[in-house]
């Protein structure tokens, strides 16, 4: 059974690439346009693990973070922010939400697929 990832970025470019360069890689993609869809698809999902935009309409990804660590089944499931940001303050805010990494965009297909299968085992 493949690993379930869930992509959630308000941008369909950047979850389009996302999805393809992980299923590609044999992982299974569930796609979540901003962060209040992100929480109602989560429920029953099985995800494994989540990559987060921060900046979102509805719900940004620092309390997405925040709301999804507050719920037991996904507790410690890895959360890697996947933004345009890179500021050390926004950064420590995401560390201390519950993210366990952080990518910069653009990214590199193969830089993403490194972070997954670290992470992921």
């Amino acid at each position: 059974m493949s690993k379930k990832i869930m992509t959630v970025d308000d941008s369909a470019s950047i979850r389009q690439m996302v999805k393809f360069t992980l299923e590609d890689a044999g992982y299974t993609v569930i796609e979540a346009c901003d962060g209040e869809n992100a929480l109602q698809a989560l429920t029953g999902s099985g995800v494994h693990m989540m990559l987060v935009d921060l900046n979102m309409p509805k719900l940004d990804g620092i309390s997405l973070i925040k709301k999804v660590r507050a719920m037991n089944e996904f507790k410690f499931i890895p959360i890697i922010m996947l933004t345009t940001e890179s500021q050390a303050d926004k950064k420590q805010a995401g560390k201390e939400a519950g993210a366990t990494g952080w990518i910069v965009k653009p990214f590199k297909p193969e830089q993403l697929l490194k972070v997954v299968k670290k992470v992921l085992g």
